[in-house]
């Protein structure tokens, strides 16, 4: 096995994460999810310029629209309900960081090829992934960089912190905001999610769910199609694709976000050219949601909750 290929195992702050792959052809020093630069999402602050060298923006006549996450140096992961039949005349806009002001750090592609995941459903945005083919290569700077994968092994309990980027709404006047932002959140375990969603959605084994009970924070309209991230003290790994959500930051309505390790296999086969990296993220002890349950969806704050053991 060649050595850019060798297998980290690290056990981290109660987390056991494997990571393989992602070695930039330009830079074979570096892998994926590393951020050189660390330094409002609805409830959420404004991000400093390369916290995020993986988020895009992707526009149509210089207008953002959804999100998107750099996987390799031509390839694109986003949401596919943020695909339209114009999709190839829009542009995709990587180093970002105030969409109001030219960025010195900016590269700015075009779309040669979109491909939608052939079991996505527009209605219940069941397998609401997608991929963008870049119309040249970027080279990977502080500001651009690719971010790992979460793979087909990975766990997220309940609780595990995460955070979601974007350039979306910052509250109930849906106003795109012009610089990028970040949220740090929870995953929200599926039966939970289900729970919450009685009565306005399906969450399937291919979408996970991440937001506080009590609401204020989470990704909203304009944030589509962007990454969900959790870091393990190595790299950062993208676990989740903003999807959908009933509103914006409402108590018991968590945002849910497309699985990406379930996706491991399509990705793989889809992408050509610079391979993608994907990493495990595998929760350790006990999952809290596995004791949740849940009744009528007419009384939800009562009949979500924890079985007694």
């Amino acid at each position: 096995m060649p050595s850019w290929r060798r297998l980290f195992l690290k056990l981290i702050n109660s987390s056991l994460v494997f990571v393989s792959g992602c070695l930039a052809q330009q830079q074979p020093s570096k892998w994926c999810g590393i951020v050189t630069k660390a330094s409002r999402i609805v409830g959420g602050q404004d991000a400093s310029p390369g916290r995020w060298p993986w988020q895009v923006s992707i526009q149509t006549n210089n207008s953002h629209f959804c999100g998107g996450s750099l996987i390799t140096d031509q390839w694109v992961l986003t949401a596919a309900h943020c695909i339209g039949s114009d999709i190839l005349s829009s542009q995709v806009h990587l180093g970002a960081y105030n969409l109001s002001q030219s960025n010195p750090n900016e590269e700015i592609r075009g779309i040669a090829l979109s491909v939608v995941h052939l079991d996505y459903d527009r209605y219940t945005y069941n397998n609401d992934i997608a991929l963008l083919k870049l119309s040249a290569r970027v080279n990977f700077t502080d500001y651009i960089q690719p971010v790992c994968l979460a793979s087909h092994n990975s766990t997220f309990h309940e609780g595990t912190h995460s955070w979601v980027t974007g350039f979306g709404d910052l509250g109930k006047l849906q106003i795109i905001h012009s610089t990028q932002t970040e949220v740090e959140i929870p995953i929200i375990g599926n039966n939970k999610c289900s729970c919450y969603n009685q009565g306005f959605a399906t969450i399937t084994e291919n979408m996970m769910c991440a937001g506080l009970d009590q609401g204020g924070k989470d990704s909203c309209q304009g944030d589509s199609g962007g990454p969900l991230v959790t870091y393990n003290s190595l790299v950062w790994v993208q676990g989740g694709v903003v999807s959908f959500g009933y509103g914006c930051a409402i108590p018991m309505k968590p945002g849910v976000y497309s699985r990406v390790s379930n996706y491991q296999e399509w990705i793989s086969n889809t992408v050509t050219g610079m391979r993608p990296g994907f990493a495990d993220f595998i929760s350790r002890g006990s999952d809290d949601d596995l004791s949740f349950s849940f009744g009528s969806p007419v009384f939800i704050t009562v009949y979500c909750r924890f079985i007694i053991q």
